[in-house]
């Protein structure tokens, strides 16, 4: 399986800092709501062949993708992973967020406050309908939890979390959302992501049939976005950060696909930072994609030589973050900054509900 660090192509980025990926944002520049319609939102457009920039609307997305491109989308959807109780016995309450699934029934798992999640302890969420024991804490503090719940009843989990979970929105969405479902792509299907892949937000069915109209296959990968993506880089230098592992999956199919068309001349379109790790992963040092599923901590940063991904549709991403540094790496440090910049006077919305970018 791929190591998050085994930089094969890379130039020696020893020196490269984390405060160098830093950039000033209003906070009133935070999308707190997604558009009203998701193909509404707003597209920065780059050419980094001509280093143009073109202000359009995502919809317009059809314009950029050519017949015989692929474009790559994660089909991975968001649990409600966000749970509520107390630890048996006592009147003391805890929250949990499900990170990933160890085994049936087993997940690591964050809780608040940690002090009450000693191993062995016992916890009731959803007013008993779920019970779960602490097992052991892993190296960062995180809680390895066993559940159990009537299987009689339920037939897994998963349906369990339907009832008692809420999705996890990110720390800076604030204010409360009316539609629950907008935080989900149009095209999840696999259930094990604690955040959602963003960049995927912006399309709805309709955008999505005119694509594959134009002639664009549009092909899905896996990966479950864990919240190891979107952690702070808390060392100086980026060379010291170490990525927590993500399931991924490419089925046969979907690399066949991949492969064929980019043989003939089709570009490989990622949506999302997901996506492209997922390809990255995947893609043997001649570009080619191979089926594969397991676990990828690849850190992608400048000096990455992309193997698998010609072209990128991204949103705008937190300050000093690997999704910032992945994009870095796709252009350059200074012209996404320079971008950034540019999208801070005109306005654009940042972060998970913001706009869009597509570097072709």
């Amino acid at each position: 399986m791929p190591d998050g660090h085994l930089m094969e192509n890379s130039k020696d980025k020893k020196g490269l800092l984390t405060s160098d990926y830093y950039y000033e944002l209003p906070p009133e520049l935070i999308a707190q709501h997604p558009a009203e319609r998701r193909d509404a939102s707003r597209l920065m457009v780059i050419n980094r062949t001509s280093g143009s920039i073109e202000h359009r609307h995502f919809s317009d997305i059809i314009e950029y993708l050519n017949p015989g491109d692929v474009l790559v989308i994660n089909n991975s959807k968001v649990i409600p992973a966000r749970l509520f109780g107390c630890v048996s016995g006592r009147d003391a309450s805890v929250e949990l967020l499900l990170l990933r699934e160890r085994e049936p029934d087993t997940w690591e798992t964050l809780v608040k406050p940690g002090k009450r999640a000693r191993i062995g302890m016992k916890l009731t969420l959803g007013e008993g309908i779920l019970c779960g024991e602490v097992l052991s804490i892993t190296d960062d503090g995180n809680r390895i939890i066993r559940f159990e719940y009537d299987k009689n009843k339920y037939k897994n989990l998963y349906e369990i979390l339907d009832k008692i979970g809420l999705v996890p929105l990110p720390p800076y969405i604030t204010e409360p959302q009316k539609e629950e479902g907008r935080y989900q792509t149009v095209y999840a299907r696999y259930e094990g992501s604690v955040a959602a892949p963003t960049a995927g937000l912006h399309f709805t069915p309709e955008l999505l049939e005119k694509i594959r109209e134009k002639g664009v296959a549009v092909v899905p990968v896996m990966l479950h976005v864990g919240l190891g993506t979107f952690r702070p880089v808390k060392e100086k230098l980026i060379v010291k950060h170490i990525m927590h592992t993500e399931y991924f999956s490419v089925n046969e199919e979907s690399a066949r696909i991949i492969n064929e068309r980019r043989a003939a001349g089709g570009r490989i379109v990622s949506v999302g930072t997901t996506s492209c790790r997922t390809l990255e992963s995947a893609s043997d040092s001649n570009g080619v994609v191979h089926a594969m599923s397991g676990e990828t901590g690849i850190f992608i940063y400048p000096g990455y030589k992309f193997k698998a991904t010609d072209a990128l549709i991204t949103n705008f991403h937190l300050p000093e973050s690997t999704l910032l540094m992945l994009v870095s790496a796709f252009w350059s440090r200074e012209e996404i900054l320079g971008a950034y910049e540019i999208a801070v006077k005109e306005k654009y919305r940042f972060f998970s509900f913001g706009d869009a970018m597509f570097i072709q």
